[in-house]
């Protein structure tokens, strides 16, 4: 998979750059409309090569379990998904309790964690409109410290639901924007490797929210 993903990103990035180069205001609109689809697609492509490569390194390697601040970890995600061009235009809500005491510490690799939750806040950023509020929430329930990522986007129908965990698979509401269509199933493959659990919530014209619990098994402070 490494070796995939070197072979690929020279070439995928040369046509990147060279559909930018070809695109101009005197093409007629259907000339434009095609090469739109076609950069929509290569960026899908290099997006798929690295999430697979992520997947295999994970499936590799070993986690690097530390303590882990539950709080701190989504003030930096917040903090870096800032930086995405969706976020500008939409409000990101972070919500972590205080009283009566703050979330538990948890015992995780910090970098896949990272990653898992940065997946989650960049999908639902895209797939809002500006305006929309993003919410990153954390608590405690029964046995439970859970992480949740909500958004008041489109929504899932009920029949893709069970699917949107499986590889590559893209939802209705996925056709025509970037992705890879492996951001679930890398998030999930993280939090399992915590001995956690993933799932979603979702109404169609209303948002979904996708929630990772980790057991007080793998927590650190109570």
């Amino acid at each position: 998979m490494q070796r995939l993903d070197h072979g690929l990103k020279n070439p995928l990035t040369a046509i990147h750059a060279g559909l930018a180069n070809v695109v101009n205001d005197s093409m007629a609109v259907e000339q434009q409309d095609a090469l739109a689809g076609v950069e929509v697609q290569v960026i899908r492509l290099s997006h798929l090569t690295a999430d697979l490569c992520k997947l295999a390194e994970l499936e590799a390697r070993r986690l690097e379990r530390i303590t882990m601040n539950v709080a701190e970890l989504l003030q930096e995600v917040a903090a870096l998904s800032q930086e995405q061009p969706e976020a500008d235009v939409r409000r990101l809500s972070l919500v972590l309790p205080q009283a009566p005491w703050p979330v538990s510490n948890v015992s995780g690799d910090w970098d896949l964690l990272f990653l898992a939750v940065y997946n989650l806040l960049g999908t639902a950023l895209k797939f809002t409109r500006p305006g929309d509020t993003v919410a990153v929430r954390a608590f405690e329930e029964e046995n439970s410290v859970v992480i949740e990522i909500a958004d008041k986007g489109p929504g899932i129908p009920k029949d893709e639901v069970p699917r949107v965990w499986e590889e590559s698979y893209r939802g209705q509401a996925a056709q025509g924007v970037p992705g890879s269509g492996l951001g679930l199933v890398l998030v999930r493959a993280i939090v399992e490797r915590h001995g956690g659990q993933t799932w979603l919530r979702s109404r169609v014209g209303q948002g979904t929210v996708v929630v990772c619990g980790c057991r007080f098994g793998d927590v650190i402070g109570r």
